[in-house]
């Protein structure tokens, strides 16, 4: 017996699927999600891949949007994440992709959030706790590992060493800070503002702070690659910040290593991250993150630690970007809290109850606070605390499951992550055809490469497949006479579907008409079946626009149609609106092996489209149905109908793009436009080897491996892409199965 995969039941409603037969032991995968329940969450996804990995361990049950069946044969599971991607990178490289679109018929549209790593693994993705003999082992993301020791209310009883883990720290400077900690060791506060580069992060801010908080060093530094992404939401700095800086790292790294007494302990939040922007390598450290350690191992953002144990509001909105220097302020003030009261003390804030039952109004601005607020706190200690879920990774080796992370973040030995921005594509498949056969779960990330993610480029592929797509759903017909009836123009034309916009030209000799459909299939609709016919007493010519990017057009209409999420289905046109769901399931209740019909909404309004999409079990069923439509009357209303070019979730990302048209100048359009089409010719270069590699890997892969691919969406300063997720079972034809 093989494992199945169907989507889950659904009562017959407009805008739903209605699957009669999902209660057969049938295997592999059912219907292709049509319509509002192809946008799904990270929760969503988080249950599927949940339950397909421990089946109904660890209190994992069925998803809620889709169902596997017979998850036991399930022989592992496999996720590509194709980093810095969005729907967007689908649509407008769709013929590069042609492994993907191949292959995978069932997708959905994945609702842009936070990291995708995170969503699987907790914020703590990156650290993993261990008991031992000495106090907590912890591994960073970074190649530094580090070790508390000691148990005692003092300064060195939380103090942390760091040594050499792995090659990653060739080449980093040692602050020669050798001598031997004692509790009046001097602590420095130390924070690092990091930009996204061609090299990956860079810092371009340093602050370090003494004990008593004065600021010692608060120095912009030029990164040495190109900067690709300032992050001033977060980092503060600006293009024009850094135009004028000439301070290079190693100026930086030359400065601190004088600055640091020989017995200097350096405080900081994920202090790790700091030390590899800055690649220096420091003796003794304290970081506040594992300090006041949340449940799982997972951290407490410094905002919120400021906020409930200093009673200090940082990182404000108001202003731009966090200021290293406050922040370095206040790690070193959490961590003299911390010597100075012990961890009892903390224990009794009860942080973890503080942050789930977001009660941070209650605490006060400053330390005098702090005592009366334990109080409070004290009382809710009867109250029975919110227990976190434990995080994916957790379940996986509590059943002896050990995960597999390949990518510019990877899994080391003991299950933690750790980073290496230098691996390419070429290496990650290379390790993955070779570690994955060995591992039940595992999630392989590929990527793009951060020069191809400036907003610039974003913005000028978003444009150039708008444009696209509003070409693909205009036609052109004419001529017509001077006195020709638009209204009968109207109405004949939008028996092919739903009409977005029609206007009269008047440029030329003869008037035309320009008419914008909502859908793909309704456009061409109109450009097979009107071309030279008889509209309004004038035989007339149907045509799209002809523009540079409309010369493949053809070509991607046929793809689309050979697509396999459209196998088996087909659009129907010219319904009146006054029909019901109901209706239709009456009317085309005897076509053979009919499986779903989806009545397409309007997104703003909520009122359904005088179309609808059919989808049957068998694909001859849905050629024997087309010739059956073609021509069929319902209620007075006569049909069109053709194979399906835009289903499932596309049909609702079209109508997404075609409505968020921001009004923008010519120029600056142009100008973004131009700046893109430089990097495209590689960037579609690239699309191509990254959609050979995931053949290549999926051809690897066992039978009824489930296999999920996620472009995970990006967010930018023009604004956010939404994601993409394609999802199958492979069957032993190298196929993801039906």
């Amino acid at each position: 017996m093989t494992n199945g995969f169907k989507n889950a039941p659904a009562h017959s409603h407009v805008g739903r699927r209605s699957f009669p037969f999902l209660q057969e032991k049938s295997s592999r995968l059912s219907a292709a999600l049509l319509g509002e329940d192809c946008e799904i969450n990270h929760e969503q996804l988080y249950e599927l891949l949940k339950y397909a990995a421990l089946g109904k361990c660890h209190n994992a049950t069925q998803p809620s949007w889709c169902r596997i069946y017979h998850q036991s044969h399930l022989a592992g599971v496999v996720v590509i994440v194709l980093q810095e991607t969005s729907q967007l990178h689908f649509y407008k490289f769709y013929l590069q992709f042609k492994h993907l679109r191949k292959v995978f018929r069932h997708r959905f549209t994945l609702t842009t959030s936070a990291n995708f790593l995170a969503s699987l693994y907790g914020e703590g993705a990156n650290l993993k706790p261990q008991n031992t003999a000495q106090g907590i082992l912890f591994a960073f993301a970074s190649s530094l590992s580090i070790i508390k020791v000691g148990k005692k209310k003092k300064l060195t009883s939380f103090t942390y060493l760091f040594f050499l883990g792995s090659p990653g720290c060739k080449g980093y400077i040692y602050t020669e800070c050798d001598q031997q900690r004692t509790d009046s060791s001097p602590l420095f506060g130390l924070d690092c503002e990091m930009c996204l580069t061609a090299k990956g992060n860079e810092v371009t801010r340093v602050s370090l702070v003494d004990a008593q908080g004065q600021c010692l060093l608060n120095e912009l530094v030029r990164p040495e690659s190109t900067v690709v992404n300032y992050r001033t939401r977060f980092s503060g700095i600006t293009k024009k910040m850094l135009l004028p800086v000439k301070t290079r790292l190693p100026d930086i790294q030359t400065r601190l290593k004088k600055m640091l007494p020989h017995d200097a302990v350096l405080v900081g939040h994920s202090l790790n991250a700091d030390l590899q922007a800055l690649e220096m390598i420091h003796p003794s450290v304290i970081d506040t993150s594992l300090l006041f350690a949340r449940n799982e191992g997972r951290r407490f953002k410094l905002k919120f630690l400021a906020k409930a144990v200093l009673g200090k509001e940082i990182q404000c909105e108001e202003k731009l970007g966090h200021d290293p220097a406050e922040d370095a302020r206040a790690a070193l003030e959490l961590a003299q809290f911390f010597i100075e009261q012990g961890p009892a003390k903390v224990a009794e804030l009860n942080l973890e109850m503080l942050l789930t039952t977001e009660k941070l109004a209650e605490v006060s601005q400053d330390k005098a606070a702090l005592q009366p607020r334990r109080c409070r706190v004290q009382k809710q200690l009867n109250e029975p605390p919110r227990l976190s879920k434990p995080c994916f990774l957790d379940c996986l080796q509590m059943t002896g499951q050990k995960p597999l992370l390949l990518g510019r973040q990877e899994l080391d030995s003991s299950g933690l992550c750790q980073s290496n921005v230098s691996t390419s594509n070429k290496q990650i498949l290379q390790r993955a055809l070779e570690d994955v056969p060995l591992s039940t779960f595992s999630i392989i990330q590929f990527s793009l490469g951060p020069e191809y993610v400036a907003s610039h480029l974003l913005a000028g592929l978003c444009e150039k497949v708008r444009s696209k797509l509003t070409d693909m759903l205009t036609i052109y017909a004419g001529p017509f006479e001077e006195s020709f009836c638009l209204k009968s123009v109207k109405k004949e034309f939008g028996r092919c579907g739903p009409i977005q916009s029609l206007t009269v030209v008047t440029e030329t000799y003869q008037p035309y008409v320009c008419i914008q459909y909502e859908v793909l299939e309704a456009a061409q609709l109109a450009v097979e079946s009107l071309n030279g016919a008889e509209v309004a007493g004038s035989c007339i010519k149907v045509q799209r626009p002809v523009t540079a990017a409309m010369l493949d057009c053809d070509v991607l209409i046929k793809e689309l149609e050979l697509d396999v999420e459209n196998e088996g289905v087909i659009y129907v046109a010219g319904l009146k609106k006054s029909l019901t769901e109901a209706d239709l399931q009456e009317e085309f209740s005897q076509l053979k092996d009919l499986e779903t019909l989806f009545l397409p909404k309007d997104l703003q309004s909520g009122k359904h489209r005088n179309c609808c999409f059919l989808k049957f079990q068998k694909s001859q069923s849905a050629v024997d149905a087309l010739e059956v439509i073609n021509g069929w009357t319902v209620k007075g209303s006569k049909l069109r109908s053709r194979n399906a070019l835009a289903s499932g979730h596309l049909w609702r990302w079209i109508w997404q793009m075609n409505h968020s048209n921001e009004k923008q100048g010519g120029n600056i359009l142009c100008e973004k436009m131009e700046q893109a089409s430089d990097s495209e010719q590689d960037l579609r270069k690239k699309v191509k080897k990254l959609d050979h590699h995931i053949k290549k890997l999926y051809r690897s892969l066992q039978d009824n491996t489930l296999c999920v691919v996620l472009f995970p969406g990006v967010n930018s300063m023009h604004g956010s892409q939404s994601g993409l997720g394609l999802m199958g079972i492979k069957d032993d034809g190298g196929r993801s199965a039906c």
